[in-house]
């Protein structure tokens, strides 16, 4: 699909990911719908994206009873042809020190709200030419990396979901894909996971990379895409020789015990 065909309906599109998706989709000649839970941020693109109609945005707390059925159709209303599903919400930190109310907030945000926003549009998107549903997961949802075992979670529930979908879709205009970003240099992170990263030699790419790489993905036919090495080849290693990678995250295991803090903050990588 090229991007002058994409209408595109992003959640989390006042985030430091959800920014550049939105800048990159627009300047690439996409119209994009954002929703977020805020009014929509200043400077998330250029002024004759706006002046040409590329951008609208939608407030929204898609943790809401409501929220599923009032954005779907309001994206149907709007002619949406493709979703991205990048809002969520962080949790870091030793599992002993998570509180489940957190738990709870996470799989809620990031798993259960895409979960049902995807099924209440299934039946506009069903009736398009061409569509496409993107999930934006994370490297941390295939690889088990210690500190984000709840945000991990999230992610993996996901990626299954995502996978199940897009087998269950084969056969009709909507295609389901998943991007997969390592640790990207946001808000989303706090001080314990930027401390994390350097501990452990984490590396990060910015909201732009990620941006770019969404972009590729929709412009192409692969299901899935990863972003980052060795991130790329960690996903396949662990999905083959998962426990026999376990002692190969010794140094990360130790930050977490060095640090008794409690749990907080985002997104990580293995390095």
């Amino acid at each position: 699909m090229k991007p002058a065909e994409m209408r595109v309906l992003l959640t989390g599109a006042s985030g430091g990911i959800g920014q550049a998706m939105t800048r990159r989709l627009a300047g690439a000649g996409a119209a994009v719908l954002g929703v977020g839970r805020g009014e929509a941020p200043a400077g998330r693109a250029e002024p004759t994206d706006i002046d040409r109609g590329r951008l609208e945005w939608l407030q929204a707390d898609l943790t809401a009873a409501d929220a599923s059925a009032r954005v779907a159709a309001a994206a149907a209303a709007w002619g949406a042809n493709v979703v991205v599903h990048a809002a969520g919400v962080p949790a870091f930190g030793a599992m002993a020190h998570t509180p489940p109310s957190q738990m709870r907030s996470v799989l809620h945000t990031n798993l259960l709200a895409p979960m049902a926003l995807t099924q209440a549009l299934l039946p506009h998107l069903a009736r398009q030419r061409e569509a496409q549903v993107v999930f934006v997961g994370s490297a941390l949802g295939r690889i088990g990396v210690p500190g984000f075992s709840v945000y991990g979670a999230s992610k993996a529930g996901l990626h299954g979901f995502a996978e199940a979908l897009r087998r269950e879709l084969a056969g009709t205009p909507v295609r389901v894909k998943t991007l997969g970003p390592r640790s990207t240099r946001t808000g989303f992170n706090g001080d314990a996971v930027e401390a994390f990263n350097q501990a452990t030699g984490t590396a990060m790419d910015s909201p732009r990379d990620v941006a770019d790489a969404l972009v590729r993905l929709l412009e192409g036919t692969a299901p899935e895409r990863y972003i980052g090495f060795p991130e790329r080849l960690a996903v396949r290693l662990n999905g083959a020789l998962g426990a026999w990678l376990d002692s190969g995250f010794r140094k990360h295991r130790r930050h977490l015990e060095e640090d008794a803090g409690p749990t907080h903050q985002s997104k990580g990588s293995l390095a």
